[in-house]
């Protein structure tokens, strides 16, 4: 995906944003900007072709940060939406900590074309109480995207984003906003917020759980966003949460568990089947699991649960699970060769475990001469 991406930065890309500002900025030196811009690119990577963009561009604009940034205001919306539009706020964010007013604005003008969730985590970083304040006011904006950012942008472990510290060792200050986008009308702001909550999870799980019980049954749409958010609670079979969606696993059964190919090439699925009975005399909410306790390169085992479906059994009945689990070579997760465990999980709880090994391919080609 990464690779793909960086390369959305391109000549054709750089020409036209060199024509935008020209077209605003006639002092702007088209040629310089695509020689600086351009040299040395194919060895840069995503994030080093968006920074070093901005880098080039702080150079070839006004000096003064508000003059730079009303040409910005007037350039971007003439680009193509999409990851591109990041050097926007990611300028703000680099060279904007001394202009919080003009730089605020232009953050929540830069959301509407792409997202500024980057960028406002540098003013969190240098002057959290004024920077949170302002997100609080966000998310009360008629603009959803506002709403959004003022959720994605303090989640306390965004992906690929500058760490923020300071909220993973407490949260707290990020509730009001949540609270108040709890029943949003946009789906784009809950799952937001639900991932947020999913963040809080992670370092401070007693918070995650209070929240969710003071949130479930407010609606449907508030119900999601706890589910969601409490996901990697349920996997890690968290009692309270467990207890909190009704799902008990003392009534439930796995039999007939077994692993059809216990010796699996890498490039190939791993592939097995299960049985569970639910032997209540009432119907049961049952969450199906597997979890993959992948070989590590130091010989340890790594727990991964993977979520197969969530469904009401009826008394006495039995259901059969098929399911395959790829082993194909993927960027972002290196297999090791060796042993490794397969485990069915039921409403969080471990029911059946077996091993198999993981083998190259030609060590497969060798067996069949």
């Amino acid at each position: 995906m990464a690779a793909e991406l960086k390369e959305m930065f391109n000549l054709k890309f750089y020409q036209l944003l060199a024509t935008q500002i020209k077209t605003v900025h006639p002092q702007f030196n088209q040629k310089q900007f695509l020689a600086e811009v351009t040299e040395g690119i194919e060895n840069r990577s995503l994030n080093q072709r968006l920074r070093h963009t901005t880098q080039v561009l702080k150079g070839h604009l006004p000096s003064e940060f508000k003059e730079a940034i009303k040409i910005l205001n007037e350039v971007i919306p003439n680009m193509p939406t999409g990851y591109t539009t990041l050097i926007f706020p990611d300028f703000v964010g680099q060279f904007g900590l001394n202009d919080f007013e003009i730089a605020m604005e232009a953050l929540s003008y830069y959301t509407l074309f792409g997202s500024s969730e980057f960028a406002i985590r540098e003013f969190l970083n240098n002057d959290f109480d004024k920077t949170i304040a302002i997100m609080q006011q966000w998310s009360q904006s008629s603009n959803h995207h506002v709403r959004r950012l003022a959720s994605e942008g303090c989640r306390p472990r965004l992906p690929w984003a500058t760490a923020l510290p300071k909220l993973k060792k407490n949260p707290e200050p990020i509730l009001p906003i949540l609270h108040q986008l709890k029943t949003d009308p946009s789906e784009y702001v809950r799952r937001s917020v639900a991932n947020n909550l999913n963040d809080i999870a992670k370092d401070n799980p007693e918070i995650c759980i209070e929240t969710a019980k003071n949130w479930k049954g407010i609606s449907k749409e508030t119900d999601g966003i706890v589910k969601h958010g409490c996901r990697t609670l349920l996997k890690q079979g968290n009692q309270a949460v467990l207890k909190l969606f009704g799902l008990d696993p003392s009534q439930i059964s796995v039999s007939e568990f077994r692993i059809h190919n216990p010796i699996v090439a890498i490039g190939n699925y791993l592939e097995f089947s299960f049985s569970v009975c639910n032997h209540s005399n009432e119907a049961q909410t049952v969450r199906l699991e597997y979890a993959i306790y992948y070989l590590r390169q130091n010989q340890q085992l790594s727990k991964k649960v993977f979520k197969i479906t969530e469904r009401i059994i009826e008394p006495n009945q039995t259901m059969t699970i098929v399911r395959k689990q790829s082993f194909k070579i993927i960027t972002t997760r290196k297999f090791y060769l060796g042993t490794q465990k397969l485990s069915i999980q039921i409403n969080g709880e471990e029911k059946m475990t077996s091993t198999f090994e993981l083998i190259t391919e030609e060590r497969t080609l060798l067996s069949a001469m």
